[in-house]
């Protein structure tokens, strides 16, 4: 995968990725904002219809906006809050494996997921395409990488991973229980020795470039309502009609809280033909900075597109 945002940029050798600098800066060949908008609410109505399209623009206006979209799939973390925050929850534990990590190498981060008794998990029903989703963040929210681990007969899950700098990394493993009635998030710090120098968080932008895209962040988010979040793409000033299922969806949201580094996962509305705008429905816990990371396949290459929004 291939991270693009203010400070980081991830090598598509990894699995996901690892970050490399970076600056976005405004597309130059961006259309003018009268002809982006034609195409941007116009890929709106294809995708979201009528309903969804006037609750956008009474939002832009600053009128209260219909339900928003239903998400591809039922939420697994259905009324459980942001995840990630606990190394145990609702009896299940994740258990490091891997005692550090060395900055700059390659290296395998090994861990399990164990029940009360200390056994274990070997039993994971498959989420949106795969059994376990990890996510790797410096606790400066930067070097942002999501992996897929593979995991052993004894219920050890391995990936390797490089981090991009030294202090702490924050892994947030998400899965769902073979039989569990919703799925799982915790979260445990990984060592990575050697000097600590957390880096400033991005200023919140509308727009970034990510490997010569356009891509545009619409919508406002406030604490504890369900909100409206809309993501455009483009490309040499035209929009992007063709996007790719990545997991099983034309595009994926992560949000972490700066701070305590609280998850939230979204998936978007469901769509039965790629557009240029994607839709979620985002809800987040409490006012505070949030870095947004919406993940998007084109031209069979994952890319990430992230954006600081304060709440």
């Amino acid at each position: 995968m291939t991270t693009i945002d203010r400070r980081a940029a991830t090598s598509a050798s990894q699995v996901e990725g690892a970050s490399q600098p970076g600056r976005p800066r405004p597309d130059p060949v961006l259309p003018p904002p009268a002809g982006g908008a034609v195409w941007r609410y116009a890929a709106a109505a294809l995708v979201l219809g009528l309903t969804l399209t006037v609750g956008f623009f009474a939002g832009r206006a600053g009128a209260p906006a219909p339900a928003p979209a239903r998400p591809a799939t039922a939420d697994p973390h259905a009324g459980h809050g942001p995840g990630g925050l606990e190394v145990s929850r609702d009896g299940w534990t994740l258990a490091l494996d891997t005692p550090e990590l060395a900055a700059g190498r390659p290296g395998e981060l090994a861990f399990r997921i164990t029940d009360p008794t200390g056994a274990a998990l070997t039993a994971f029903q498959e989420n949106h395409e795969r059994r376990m989703h990890l996510i790797l963040v410096g606790r400066d929210l930067s070097g942002y990488q999501h992996v897929h681990p593979e995991m052993s007969a004894d219920g050890t899950w391995r990936v390797t991973v490089t981090p991009t700098a030294p202090g702490p990394l924050r892994a947030i493993a998400d899965f769902w229980p073979q039989g569990a009635p919703a799925g799982v998030t915790l979260g445990v710090d990984v060592p990575v020795p050697g000097r600590y120098a957390a880096g400033p968080l991005a200023p919140p932008e509308e727009t970034i470039l990510v490997d010569g895209y356009t891509v545009t962040l619409d919508g406002g988010l406030r604490a504890g309502e369900s909100n409206q979040v809309l993501v455009w793409l483009g490309h040499d000033g035209r929009p992007v009609n063709d996007l790719q299922r990545h997991l099983g969806a034309y595009g994926h949201l992560v949000a972490l809280r700066q701070g305590d580094l609280a998850y939230l996962h979204v998936h978007p509305a469901a769509a039965s033909q790629p557009s240029s705008v994607v839709a979620f429905g985002v809800t987040v816990p409490s006012a505070g900075t949030y870095r947004l990371f919406f993940e998007f396949r084109h031209l069979d290459e994952v890319r990430v597109a992230a954006f600081t929004v304060i709440v």
